[in-house]
């Protein structure tokens, strides 16, 4: 590791810096048992990313570490903290570069490798964590942000802090050129995409999914997932409408909440539809108009039987929406309703890209049923939300891979 004169000097000016009384670094909660993977946020796209990385991570370890691995998450200031979070994430305010700082954050910790996103560097702290040992790695790197030099007086301290990472991924090739002007090596620069949020396909019964499919006998269906009771006589006032025009038309809902199931199913039962419940055993017959799906675990066989998903939690004030990335990995096109703060910037991803559709009342849902029906519409819009969320999930699988091999090599030593 060359020596810089610029990376002391900030250094030596970092540790000698008074902090107020508000400074100090303060722990948000105590060291968990196990792995504990450190990565830095420098977008809200970056926090929803680590969060499901670490899930995947997570499920995917063998052994005993399995359930003891957590995700320490910090995030560049200002940012709000991510809508949803896992069970696996810890939230922490990142720590100054002033005074002892750095060390208090590190001591506590003691992570077992850093992904940092994006750029805007902290050089004490990465340096501190490259002298304990920890691997060091730049996902997401953007020229962009690399360049936001905080230390103008300092020219060559971005170049110094680079030549500490293990592993650079770079956004995009322009990325890459400034990466190897700055004398990265080139084989530790890759050349990977954006890191965001992707697709995760869901467990289901193959068998049980030909049955299904057999029962159904090639009728149109379509699927009201994580529905809120509010949502309901919406969904059965459009499921209505549409079925004038298609009458084969079969409606699966799946409750947010299965607390819910019995006024989900007196609902079904006042309004007569012709239905079956699925706790009980009932397989559909060619009558039947609605499936209440009633049970978890069968998610993934829902999104597949569905060409059409309307993501619910959705239309009521408040509300906050659901995955959109669970029916774009079974290639369901998705349909959802305007209260989707939660997961605002993936639906913002899709209803660009043309694979989800945003609907208000029973009148916009009935409508956008009847456009999607026919099976190139739905088709269309489905493939759209695949190449959306595979690219996402390529990324996420290259540094699940990556920190495998390093946990895998602390867990050797």
């Amino acid at each position: 590791m060359g020596k810089s004169i610029s990376l002391a000097a900030y250094l030596t000016w970092a540790r000698r810096a008074a902090t107020g009384p508000m400074d100090g670094f303060t722990p948000s909660r105590p060291r968990p048992e196990g792995a504990v993977i450190w990565g830095h946020a420098t977008s809200q796209d970056h926090a929803r990313a680590l969060i499901q990385f670490s899930e995947r991570l997570s499920t995917q370890r063998a052994g005993p570490r399995a359930s003891k691995l957590s995700l320490l998450l910090t995030m560049a200031p200002g940012l709000p903290a991510p809508a949803h979070t896992r069970q696996l994430t810890i939230l922490q305010d990142l720590p100054s570069e002033n005074g002892t700082d750095p060390h208090a954050f590190l001591d506590h910790w003691r992570p077992d490798l850093c992904l940092w996103t994006g750029g805007d560097l902290r050089p004490a702290l990465l340096v501190e964590a490259e002298a304990r040992g920890v691997p060091l790695f730049l996902v997401d790197a953007d020229r962009s942000m690399l360049e936001r030099l905080k230390w103008q007086w300092l020219p060559d301290v971005t170049r110094t802090l680079l030549g500490r990472f293990s592993r650079i991924m770079a956004r995009s090739e322009t990325t890459a050129q400034y990466l190897r002007r700055q004398g990265v090596p080139d084989d530790i620069i890759s050349v990977t995409g954006i890191f965001q949020e992707g697709a995760i396909t869901l467990p289901y019964n193959e068998a049980l999914r030909e049955e299904m499919a057999t029962s159904l006998r090639g009728r149109p269906i379509w699927l009201a997932a994580m529905l809120k009771p509010d949502e309901l006589s919406i969904v059965l006032a459009a499921h209505r409408q549409a079925s004038r025009l298609t009458h084969r038309l079969c409606l699966i809902i799946v409750p947010d909440d299965l607390k819910d199931r019995d006024f989900f199913a007196q609902a079904l039962a006042d309004e007569e539809w012709r239905h079956i419940v699925w706790s009980n055993g009932d397989m559909p017959e060619e009558t039947t108009q609605v499936l209440l799906a009633d049970t978890r675990g069968e998610l993934g066989l829902w999104y597949r039987l569905s060409p059409i998903s309307f993501m619910g939690s959705s239309l009521g004030s408040g509300m906050g929406g659901s995955d959109p990335n669970e029916p774009a990995a079974h290639g369901s096109a998705i349909v959802y309703g305007p209260n989707v703060g939660r997961y605002l910037p993936s639906y913002t991803r899709y209803a660009e890209a043309g694979a989800a559709r945003i609907v208000r009342d029973e009148h916009t849902l009935a409508a956008a049923l009847g456009r999607l029906i026919a099976a190139d519409q739905a088709a269309a819009m489905a493939h759209a939300a695949w190449d959306v969320a595979s690219t996402g999930a390529q990324v996420t699988d290259q540094i699940v891979e990556l920190a495998h091999d390093a946990l895998d090599t602390l867990e050797s030593t």
